[in-house]
């Protein structure tokens, strides 16, 4: 049976993106609060659909050029928990994105109370090079058009 199933999508307000996310049973840990390892799958899915929503598709990325972003470094603040069934945004925020690097702010809330804040820097890596390559222009005008 083929059924018209939608995927969890974000939305832009100005330059920052907010996607949803939703905390199951397997995100908790045995005190019954979100593993804190977790708040990092949240903040890749949300940057993850944030290249999505400005229109990149990052198979082609991968299939075609061989390169992707990847974590450089990244610091988190945990401010409070998540618990199960708690719906959370996940915002994005770019701060910089230029040569071979790029800089954002993440923040994880539930309703109006800030969980955790996530500073991070990211490098386009050719994956056959194993090394940094400039963020192509196309995904840059994107960016710049925010």
């Amino acid at each position: 049976m083929a059924m018209d199933v939608q995927a969890p999508q974000g939305i832009f307000y100005g330059k920052t993106f907010v996607f949803p996310a939703r905390v199951y049973y397997e995100d908790t840990d045995a005190g019954g609060v979100v593993y804190y390892a977790n708040y990092l799958k949240y903040a890749e899915r949300a940057r993850t659909e944030f290249i999505r929503a400005l229109g990149v598709n990052q198979q082609d990325a991968l299939s075609e050029d061989r390169c992707g972003f990847m974590v450089r470094s990244l610091n988190i603040e945990y401010k409070a928990p998540a618990v199960l069934d708690d719906l959370l945004s996940v915002s994005c925020e770019l701060s910089e994105m230029k040569g071979a690097g790029a800089e954002m702010k993440q923040e994880i809330y539930c309703g109006e109370k800030l969980l955790a804040k996530i500073e991070i820097k990211l490098a386009y890596v050719s994956l056959l090079k194993k090394r940094p390559v400039r963020i192509p222009e196309t995904l840059l005008e994107k960016v710049e058009a925010l």
